[in-house]
């Protein structure tokens, strides 16, 4: 179903920066996806600062995931690697005295689509954030080849972290299916010329603008998102 409506397998998520909207993003598209009868899931390789629940640890992100999405399946796969510090990944898994496996992530990330169609994959940070001492980010994009989703915290110097992020992406030699516009400053100056500009010069679609709102992570993007992601047709 996913090659018959244009919509990939899988997509990555990165921001422009920490903080700018990336889980925001990910759970609206996961409930818009979900919405239009195409099964979709999160995934949240890899999270810190996370909360103990008994002798589980979980996460407000994977949390969003799940209130996104009536498919549930094991967080083993869902979000593999967990840690309480909310600090860098490669910080605190090297804390932990844990070695992030990339290849455990691509075999999870295949693992979850025997339950739906469709996974958003969130990752942490911007795009060059460690992982390990080895891997960033990126690295993990490019193993699972999945086509990647900006999200640009809408504030003052989002546009040259916005064009930086745009070039590490293709130079890595992944496809930029869109990007979103998340409004995380409310009194930013001009900008309606700041997004105007930013579509001018990222060669990939404005899939959608985000507003500034307390209970945003329950919202959901509109259909435009949706048929703009249908005209790129990243599938294989």
């Amino acid at each position: 179903m996913s090659a018959q409506t244009g919509i990939a397998s899988r997509y990555f998520i990165t921001g422009t920066d920490t903080e700018v909207g990336k889980t925001v993003a990910t759970a609206q598209l996961i409930r818009l996806f979900n919405q239009l009868d195409i099964p979709t899931i999160g995934m949240k390789p890899v999270a810190s600062g996370c909360i103990a629940q008994g002798d589980i640890l979980i996460n407000d992100d994977v949390i969003a995931h799940q209130q996104a999405s009536p498919i549930h399946a094991p967080l083993e796969l869902v979000n593999p690697y967990r840690f309480l510090p909310p600090i860098s990944p490669h910080l605190a898994a090297r804390a932990a005295g844990v070695a992030i496996d990339l290849q455990h992530l691509v075999h999870c990330a295949e693992q979850l689509s025997d339950y739906a169609e469709t996974v958003i994959i969130e990752g942490a940070g911007g795009w060059f954030a460690p992982l390990s001492e080895q891997f960033r980010i990126s690295d993990l994009a490019v193993a699972l080849q999945a086509p990647v989703i900006l999200v640009v915290g809408m504030r003052l110097g989002c546009i040259n972290h916005a064009l930086l992020s745009a070039k590490a992406i293709r130079l890595s030699g992944l496809p930029i299916a869109g990007w979103i516009a998340n409004r995380i400053d409310p009194e930013m100056a001009f900008y309606s010329d700041n997004l105007s500009y930013l579509q001018m010069h990222l060669s990939a679609p404005l899939l959608a603008e985000i507003d500034f709102q307390e209970n945003a992570v329950d919202g959901c993007l509109n259909l435009q998102a949706f048929e703009r992601l249908k005209l790129r047709n990243l599938t294989p």
